[in-house]
């Protein structure tokens, strides 16, 4: 199937301790600056008394907008590093938050990139990270003589099947990843020598997670 791009679909919290120091990241989808900064405000005060609230977000489908705080760590240790994880994992349009509890020794500034990195990567590894395509969507008709053809074609594609419907012909809507159309539409039409009638519908984003099609 066609490569999209890498967005969080749902945020998640995870923590490390370095040297009784707890770093606690969350993250967030989000589709705008002004969602980033709610969202950045609101951990801030879920974790009023903690010394630092760390951001970073990343937005736009070729990461057009980057932003970062070290939240009054040294320059450089905190906010940099953990937007370096967001591009070093091409993942789009989401915020994360490390909030620090001091736990009374220094870290340095490798320890303190390190703890930041770690921290986000954990975050990460608790959220659910999709693919998002573009794809058109395609309604199929046809006889019950090509049935088995055209599920063995769909399913060899991992091409996603919205519905079916079985009546006096068999009809399926799917969604076909915009790059695919062309050679998949030839494929069903040769498979079954002509006999099956595609309609072209709309184009939609869209992901798969546990083997069901989200609509974005």
């Amino acid at each position: 199937m066609a490569q999209g791009i890498k967005i969080l679909y749902e945020g998640g919290v995870g923590e490390l301790e370095e040297k009784k120091s707890r770093f606690i990241a969350t993250t967030l989808p989000i589709s705008s600056q002004e969602e980033a900064l709610e969202f950045i405000e609101k951990t801030k005060k879920q974790y009023w008394d903690a010394r630092h609230n760390c951001f970073a977000y990343v937005l736009g489908d070729h990461h057009e907008i980057q932003r970062f705080s070290d939240d009054g760590e040294p320059g450089g240790t905190a906010g940099k590093p953990m937007l370096d994880v967001l591009l070093g994992e091409n993942i789009h349009n989401m915020a994360v938050v490390v909030t620090r509890y001091f736990g009374g020794t220094l870290l340095g500034t490798g320890g303190l990139v390190r703890a930041y990195s770690g921290a986000v990567k954990e975050g990460l590894s608790n959220s659910v990270i999709l693919e998002k395509q573009q794809g058109r969507q395609l309604l199929l008709q046809t006889n019950y003589s090509d049935l088995g053809k055209i599920q063995y074609l769909l399913l060899g594609n991992s091409i996603p099947i919205l519905s079916e419907d079985y009546g006096a012909d068999v009809c399926f809507e799917v969604l076909v990843p915009i790059d695919m159309e062309k050679n998949i539409t030839e494929l069903l039409i040769d498979g079954t020598n002509g006999r099956i009638e595609i309609i072209q519908s709309e184009i939609l984003d869209f992901a798969v997670h546990k083997k069901e099609v989200l609509l974005l």
